[in-house]
């Protein structure tokens, strides 16, 4: 029998010319059809590339009289001989490039209506049309080199884990509802009418119970569903890999997963630097305005507090006085219209500043700036030496409240980074940002909420702060950070049960409450629960930077769209009165749509 191949699924023996004069059989979909008068090629495609085939008329007329009839999508299946193309066809950008298949048989396996959009080219596809037919969009290549690289992703991962003692255990996808941050989503229950599970916003629970039980060194590449708004980054559903281990601090935890990520990044050929740098959440605030900090450029944000301290110019004076701060960034030597200027005060303003100011340093040390005249020269050369300032500098300038400086600074760095090209390309850096606050307050709720989350244990040196000083104590939490994106965050869990009650009180659910939404978690930690901590990473962030690309929804097989919706299945849809009913409930108001 002749090998059997698809059409690259050997790339060496292709390439190699090992093939020559083999009879095989080749299947896939007609990518392309040229016929040149005489000859007809088609290029066929499957997952693994493109091999060329010719029908020639005169070696085998049948064969060659059906290749007429075949169009863009057809499915078939070919018999004949791999023969080396003539020197001046080889096409070296191919990897069967140097062979094609000289055909003397062809199945038509199946037609194909004409595709809504090119599948054999990377033309821009409108993304509602894409997902339409999302089946056509990942027989595109890159869409299939994508979903590939995440297999490679997610396997070199598996094999990292398996070989560092870690086990594979799912959790329940139907659990119960527990307030971890986000919405979750409700599944009705048919034998217990008026009661609903709930789809896992994460496996965190269940992963701390594992712990608990002896399984000291767990794993899973978890789905998770969390109801909330849609961006680039995020999906109603999304796969995290999860990770806990028991006795151990956050330095294991770091080590661990420096470990799996350097084996997941050179799964996409990219080799990251070990150990991770480390920041302080309050200093990566500082510098970078956010606990996400890019630092592949420079840029970074100064506190100009010591230089302005004595300053008369109300502005500054006034910020300070109620506890503010006055900070800035050095933008460089670019010089920017004034429409370009009042575009960068729009831009302060809209991340929550009350404005913007801006100066040009002169040769002389001076600035050419509309607050110029109400500083003095002492102020001036003081600023410029906290921002290192040379003449021609665009210096930049906000004086509000402390987090709301470091947001708008923080936000107008990494605009100003993308649109003077400060961001190299080919950069990974990256970076552990540590020493979280436990909590932050909630203006809209007016309460305390946790910055992590409910299970994240305070530092040890914070347990006497809980009740009276919350906003100061500290937690047990990591993030780590690459590229600006936090690709995984995690923490050393509370595993005892009286802070796990104190904690939950600080949060505003008292003890009664505690037990009737955690108390399976509470009563566990009661029965010998060790110290334990863990992370999460979301996989397809990973996988999205792996390749290049802005949304996780190109790394993913079949993703949601902007409004939540599937275009492709209809997905959400109304479901059958019969079945409401037979769940016990009732819809107050139809669907769009519904009769």
């Amino acid at each position: 029998m002749p090998p059997e191949l698809r059409p690259n699924a050997c790339r060496d023996t292709w390439a190699g010319h090992a093939l020559e004069g083999a009879q095989v059989r080749v299947a896939g979909w007609v990518h392309r059809r040229r016929d040149h008068g005489g000859l007809v090629f088609v290029d066929l495609r499957d997952r693994t590339g493109l091999v060329q085939v010719v029908f020639n008329p005169e070696a085998a007329p049948e064969a060659h009289a059906r290749s007429h009839e075949l169009r863009s999508e057809w499915v078939i299946s070919v018999r004949g001989e791999v023969v080396p193309r003539s020197p001046e066809t080889v096409n070296p950008d191919m990897p069967t490039g140097a062979v094609e298949v000289r055909a003397t048989e062809i199945d038509v396996l199946a037609r194909a209506d004409t595709p809504a959009f090119p599948v054999d080219e990377e033309t821009q596809v409108d993304e509602a049309l894409r997902l339409r037919h999302r089946y056509l969009d990942l027989r595109r290549e890159p869409m299939q080199r994508h979903l590939v690289l995440r297999h490679a992703v997610t396997r070199a991962i598996r094999d990292h884990l398996n070989d560092a003692g870690f086990i594979d255990v799912e959790t329940p996808i139907l659990t119960r509802s527990t307030p971890e941050g986000a919405r979750d989503y409700g599944v009705p229950a048919r034998m217990q009418r008026g009661s609903f599970y709930a789809l896992p916003q994460s496996p965190q629970l269940f992963k701390q119970l594992l712990m608990v039980a002896g399984f000291e060194r767990y794993y899973q590449i978890a789905r998770c569903f969390r109801d909330e708004a849609l961006r680039a980054d995020r999906q109603l559903e999304f796969t995290q890999l999860d990770m806990e281990m028991a006795f151990v601090g956050e330095e294991d935890v770091m080590v661990a997963t420096e470990g799996v990520l350097t084996a997941a990044f050179a799964a996409g050929g990219v080799a990251l630097e070990t150990p991770f740098p480390r920041l302080r959440y309050d200093d990566a605030i500082a510098r970078f305005g956010t606990d996400r900090p890019d630092t592949r450029f420079g840029m970074e944000i100064r506190d100009l507090g010591d230089a302005v301290s004595e300053t008369g110019f109300k502005v500054f004076r006034g910020v300070l006085e109620r506890g503010g701060a006055v900070r800035g960034i050095n933008a460089g030597r670019h010089e920017l219209s004034r429409a370009e200027l009042d575009r960068l005060i729009e831009f302060a303003q809209g991340q929550g500043a009350g404005g913007l100011v801006w100066a040009y340093v002169e040769e002389d040390g001076g600035w050419r700036s509309p607050v110029a005249k109400f500083l003095s020269e002492a102020e001036l050369a003081g600023i410029g030496s906290a921002l290192e300032a040379a003449p021609g500098d665009l210096l930049l300038l906000v004086a509000d409240d402390a987090g709301v400086a470091a947001q708008a600074l923080g936000a107008l760095r990494l605009d100003l980074g993308a649109r003077f090209g400060l961001v190299p390309q080919d950069a990974w850096h990256t970076v552990w940002v540590t020493d979280f606050p436990l909590v932050e307050w909630n203006d809209d709720e007016g309460r305390w909420e946790a910055l992590h989350h409910p299970f994240t244990s305070p530092a040890e040196e914070s347990l006497a702060l809980l009740e009276d000083k919350p906003a100061a104590a500290r937690a047990r939490a990591y993030d780590v950070v690459l590229n600006g994106v936090e690709v995984g965050g995690g923490s050393i869990r509370i595993n005892r049960p009286e802070v796990q009650y104190r904690v939950l009180g600080m949060l505003g659910i008292d003890r009664a409450a505690a037990d009737e939404k955690f108390g399976f978690l509470i009563d566990a930690l009661r029965h010998g629960a060790p110290p334990h901590g863990g992370i999460a990473f979301g996989l397809d962030r990973m996988v999205a930077l792996l390749a290049g690309r802005d949304s996780i929804r190109d790394v993913i097989a079949f993703p949601k769209s902007a409004t939540g919706q599937d275009p492709m299945t209809g997905a959400p849809a109304p479901v059958e009165p019969a079945h409401l009913r037979e769940l016990g409930i009732r819809v107050d108001a139809p669907p769009p749509g519904a009769p």
